[in-house]
């Protein structure tokens, strides 16, 4: 006996659009649109199939007009953090290099567990014509094309040759965006001859669908172990990762803190974990942390790590936990992640984990000894006083310093703004010095670090936070990555607020380069010289007449008392605002502090050149110290 279904004839594009209007996530019994919105660039491959779906479906499905490929999947994947990973977008690009652009958003995407839904066109699955203009000829395999570039970077992939093979695909999409392990890039490569095609679809397809995202909890032989750690060491320091802002575990972990005195040191990821003034916050960790919290790696006994990946720079190339028999605890919801460094793994959500340790070290009055707590409280304070020398800007008509410009902006915000930053030499700058009100204020981009995210991202958050003033932080470099969204800003009145930093050149990569004997090379923009360098007189760009030709309204600010003005002026607009500032080489007193803490950049072995032998012998004394935690 055949079962009657009822369907409806729709194109694939149709199917999918309607189908992706209908997707929730609920966490928490909270429930949102799973995919929020589609942002599009427009070519042959795709404006006659998920082109004119978006026509078709317009009511159901917003759409946002990007400019560059990269910057529309950095749109979604700002607005994806902001939502807490329970939201995200869709990105469609034609089948050339609309789709190849799409590389470099789905890396970062992947590396920094958000999702993100991609659908590149792709060239015909029936082959009509052979090759078709923008195909990539494989002389080995026909069902190769620029899309399978995204395999690698991408959490899951499939290439739709056929209608009916949507369903499982497209379930099987949706399952690993809502996977807090899994989640990532996902990557949907639509032929665009099968775009188009018309299909009974069943009306069971098109149902509502709500994806619940879970919050595991520990397992009991995995707590008690990790209970029985804890209790066993006397200086043990938590590193909080990007996992306790996924979670929402902020609370959970002020509680933790509070209720063991536990101090708490953060990555890029997870900085805003706690407010900076929270007794037990002592800043960020790695090469780009605090005095403060560097110090308590280097003689923890034990390292609770929520949330982290334990990247380089958290663990300053494996130089860092040098205390004798340091040891790991690892809550992670990730097992892969929960087995680092030879660590204990505790594999639970973060909120969950946290909670359950709390009420367990409760039942045995667990807290750190005064000794220890007094240790840290007097440590925190003294490196409180550096970041006040260092912001501190009572000289109001000269140009600032990079450190003076960030204290300016920190002496204007409240807990409402959110500043999103990426690459360049203002991460180190924020890391150490920045002070976080709020859970989401801090919003750094930092393991893919890429230049050209900012802009694009501000526009994700400020479409996810309207009623929040959000500010992209860029230097030069960057801002000349990737301008281009701009236009989408201006023509959508998304009122974020850019803060250009000119200081000439890659600023972070020329001092990097100076340390390992490059001497500069390469880094600044300036007009090359006759020695084959670029140290001639600086190139004479005007990035804030570059803003204000693509629409946005921009705020030249030449000194501290100028900077103060603008900064105030943008924050007030309602209009997409900039301010540009040229700065200052920082000098010993409002310079931002050195690096407390090392990072593995290989130097030459061998050269003729005084700074890179000097420089290799230096990296040789910070090799010997590295450490393998077994």
């Amino acid at each position: 006996m055949t079962v009657q279904t009822s369907t409806t004839r729709l194109t694939v594009a149709q199917a999918l659009v309607r189908f992706l209007s209908a997707q929730y996530t609920e966490r928490d019994g909270i429930r949102q649109r799973l995919i929020g919105a589609t942002w599009g660039i427009f070519g042959h491959g795709n404006v006659a199939g998920i082109g004119q779906a978006l026509v078709e479906y317009a009511d159901v499905m917003p759409y946002h007009q990007g400019r560059n490929e990269q910057a529309m999947v950095h749109a979604a994947v700002g607005y994806a953090r902001q939502s807490n990973r329970l939201s995200t977008h869709a990105v469609t690009t034609s089948i050339g290099p609309g789709a190849t652009n799409l590389v470099t958003g789905a890396a970062l995407a992947t590396i920094n567990h958000l999702p993100v839904l991609l659908l590149p066109g792709d060239v015909f699955a029936t082959r009509p014509a052979d090759p078709v203009l923008q195909q990539l000829e494989v002389p080995y395999a026909g069902d190769v094309s620029v899309n399978d570039c995204l395999r690698p970077v991408s959490r899951y992939f499939d290439r739709i040759t056929r209608p009916e093979a949507l369903i499982p695909s497209v379930l099987n999409a949706m399952r690993v965006l809502t996977d807090p392990v899994e989640t990532g890039a996902v990557t949907l490569a639509l032929p665009q001859d099968v775009q188009a095609e018309a299909y009974d679809w069943p009306e069971e397809f098109f149902a509502e669908r709500v994806w619940a995202v879970r919050r595991p909890g520990a397992d009991p032989t995995e707590l008690a172990d990790a209970v029985r750690t804890i209790r066993a060491s006397r200086r043990p320091l938590l590193i909080a990762g990007g996992g306790v802002h996924h979670s929402r575990a902020e609370q959970a972990l002020a509680e933790f803190a509070e209720a063991t005195r536990i101090p708490v040191a953060s990555t890029q990821a997870g900085k805003g974990s706690l407010r900076h003034d929270h007794p037990q916050d002592v800043g960020g960790i790695g090469h780009t942390g605090t005095a403060t919290a560097d110090e308590l790696a280097r003689t923890a006994d034990l390292v609770i790590g929520v949330g982290t990946r334990y990247t380089d720079f958290t663990t300053a190339s494996g130089t860092l936990f040098t205390g004798e028999g340091v040891r790991f605890l690892n809550l992670n919801i990730a097992p892969f992640d929960g087995h680092k460094l030879a660590g204990l793994p505790l594999v639970a959500d973060a909120r969950s984990g946290l909670q359950e340790l709390t009420d367990a070290l409760r039942l045995h009055a667990y807290e750190v000894a005064d000794a220890y707590a007094t240790e840290y409280t007097e440590d925190k304070e003294r490196w409180e006083q550096r970041v006040d020398a260092c912001y501190e800007a009572d000289e109001p008509d000269i140009r600032p310093t990079q450190p003076q410009v960030l204290g300016l902006l920190d002496a204007l915000v409240d807990e409402s703004d959110i500043l999103i930053n990426a690459a360049g030499s203002l991460p180190g700058d924020l890391h150490k010095l920045w002070r976080t009100r709020s859970a989401d204020q801090y919003h750094l981009e930092y393991g893919y670090s890429c230049m050209g995210y900012e802009i694009p991202a501000a526009i994700g958050v400020k479409l996810a936070a309207p009623d929040r003033p959000v500010w992209a932080l860029v230097g030069d470099g960057t801002y000349l990555m990737m301008p281009t969204e701009i236009v989408t800003a201006v023509q959508e009145g998304v009122a974020i607020k850019i803060l250009i930093v000119q200081n000439h050149g890659y600023a972070s990569i020329g001092g990097l380069s100076e340390t390992v004997g490059g001497e500069r090379f390469g880094t600044a923009y300036r007009f090359p010289s006759e020695d084959g360098t670029y140290t001639g007189a600086p190139l004479p760009v005007d990035l804030a007449a570059n803003a204000a030709s693509l629409g946005m309204r921009v705020l030249r600010a030449k000194t501290v008392r100028d900077l103060r003005e603008a900064l105030a002026q943008a924050r007030a607009a309602d209009t997409p605002t900039c301010v540009y500032v040229e700065t200052q080489t920082a000098d010993t007193v409002s310079g931002a502090p050195p690096a407390q803490a090392w990072w593995d950049v290989p130097v030459a072995e061998t050269a003729t050149r005084p700074s890179a032998v000097k420089a290799r012998e230096l990296y040789e004394r910070h090799v010997s110290s590295r450490r393998r935690h077994l």
